[in-house]
């Protein structure tokens, strides 16, 4: 009797345990895929069978999705690899909060009181952020890839799964991209992009330069990407390897102390 009780009570313990590798795996996914199951073991420190497992329960849930690795620069032989990014129910499991109720809200703000209205409220709410971010790089310098990599700290530590990676340029590297594999609103942004707009100029104030937003978790993408001209390769915290962007950036004035709002 004792045994078969000592066994049930390690059992129940393994269950939380198993229910936060789950989670662990899933949020990297959310941080950096695509993501192979040998990155996955790599960076969480996991045998190879308890990865697959996971991704198998992960992939069975419909959190997660696999897409084709194609390495940038030459082309090479053989089937490309599979790595998983997360999905939109995956992202649904991340967040948390009344998205449908905020919704709501937001569409009777656009009706009763105009479109403007709902862009205004994304640039007072972002410039509340963005405020306190810049005063945690305000003593990072001028340097874009120096505070773009202090802005994906600050990010990650606030739940949005941010990482940096390079890209390269017709010589070299043109810049870096700017990623978030969480998004708090992304239920809302999908039906009023004003907030994607007012963050994405938020971080062209923060960073100093002007930046180009290539993809969102709004509109489908498996994260959101913004690309940031005129910084090295090395940045942190780093994600996957380099990718190739053609871009003209313009430089601008750095913001300390940002305003109420911002203008579209």
């Amino acid at each position: 009797m004792y045994a078969e009780n000592a066994a049930g009570a390690r059992g129940s313990q393994s269950v939380p345990a198993d229910r936060s590798t789950r989670a662990r795996v899933l949020r990297r996914i959310s941080e950096a895929g695509p993501l192979t199951a040998t990155a996955l073991c790599s960076d969480l420190g996991l045998t190879d069978t308890a990865i697959r497992r996971h991704l198998d329960g992960l992939h069975a849930d419909g959190l997660i999705e696999a897409r084709e690795i194609r390495p940038a620069g030459r082309r090479r032989r053989g089937r490309p690899a599979r790595g998983w990014v997360i999905s939109s129910d995956g992202h649904s499991a991340l967040s948390s909060g009344y998205d449908d109720l905020a919704t709501e809200a937001l569409h009777f703000l656009a009706s009763a009181v105009g479109p403007d209205a709902v862009a205004t409220f994304a640039e007072q709410r972002v410039s509340e952020v963005e405020r306190r971010y810049a005063a945690e790089l305000a003593g990072v310098g001028d340097d874009p890839h120096e505070r773009a990599a202090a802005l994906a700290a600050a990010l990650a530590r606030d739940g949005y799964a941010a990482s940096t990676r390079p890209v390269e340029g017709g010589s070299g590297t043109a810049g870096l991209q700017l990623c978030q594999g969480h998004c708090p609103v992304q239920h809302v942004a999908t039906e009023f992009p004003q907030f994607c707009d007012a963050e994405t100029e938020a971080f062209s104030r923060l960073l100093g330069v002007h930046v180009q937003r290539l993809a969102t978790l709004a509109h489908g993408d498996h994260v959101c990407t913004t690309f940031v001209p005129g910084v090295t390769a090395t940045a942190g915290p780093s994600g996957p390897g380099p990718q190739t962007v053609d871009t003209n950036p313009t430089r601008i004035t750095p913001t300390t102390n940002p305003s109420e709002g911002s203008s579209s």
